[in-house]
């Protein structure tokens, strides 16, 4: 992990994904990651990139944790199990 100017930067695999609501057009998704240094209630950006080279960029809208402690990133967009992305704490968010 590195403290950057524009927020704390990170590397994980996503090592889990579940639906967590589902609205008139829009749909939720919570996602495990194999690390990461969000907190609950931290936003930020999560970024992947495609089989064909494409950069991916993902918002976590939040972050909670379930009662086994283990944290989901609620993004609108799913990226598959075994997907490697960078991920991004935005500075303002609550980090420590």
């Amino acid at each position: 992990m590195s403290d950057q100017a524009t927020g704390l930067i990170f590397h994980a695999v996503v090592d889990d994904l579940r639906e967590q609501q589902r609205l008139p057009g829009r749909v939720l998704w919570q996602m495990a990651l194999s690390e990461s240094a969000f907190r609950p209630g931290a936003t930020g950006m999560l970024t992947a990139t495609s089989r064909k080279g494409t950069r991916i960029e993902i918002p976590v809208l939040r972050v909670e944790t379930d009662q086994e402690g283990r944290l989901w990133h609620v993004v609108e967009k799913p990226l598959a199990a075994g997907t490697d992305v960078t991920g991004k704490v935005d500075r303002k968010s609550d980090v420590c």
